[in-house]
């Protein structure tokens, strides 16, 4: 073989390698991005999820720690954010969701608390309905985290 054919072949195969090695780095690199940007946009939503849910749950609660007769409005609303909690969150968020609104309800069949009784709900810590669910979420973010941050 001509030595010109052998030079232009390599020549050839080493621009075929490195636009090909180019094009693969290029397309990893945005599906990369892509995949960031899409869990980024997950995080928020779920964030903006799981704060709603937390004000309304609070809002219920210390309803039902003051009265006998449910919020049906506000349990619609707390039962329509575990349900969309459903459809998007891990099984220990949605779990500690449920607990949490069951807790609601049991807690309209309770007497009535005075603000002498919720003070030391509040000093024994019995008072923090939300704190297992927030540790879920919490857990949650972390296995959302890139592996490489």
């Amino acid at each position: 073989m001509d030595a010109s054919i052998i030079s232009a072949l390599a020549a050839l195969t080493g621009a075929a390698v490195g636009g090909l090695t180019s094009g693969i780095a290029n397309w990893r690199s945005q599906r990369s991005q892509a995949r960031a940007q899409w869990i980024l946009h997950e995080k928020t939503r779920r964030q903006t999820l799981y704060r709603d849910f937390i004000e309304d749950a609070a809002k219920c609660y210390i309803d039902a720690l003051q009265h006998d007769e449910a919020d049906i409005p506000g349990l619609v609303d707390l039962y329509a954010k575990l349900s969309a909690m459903r459809a998007v969150s891990s099984e220990p968020v949605v779990q500690r969701a449920e607990d949490v609104a069951r807790k609601i309800l049991d807690t309209y069949l309770e007497p009535d608390k005075n603000f002498v009784e919720l003070r030391q709900m509040a000093i024994d810590g019995t008072i923090d309905l939300l704190r297992g669910f927030s540790d879920a979420c919490h857990d949650e973010f972390e296995e959302m985290r890139p592996v490489y941050f």
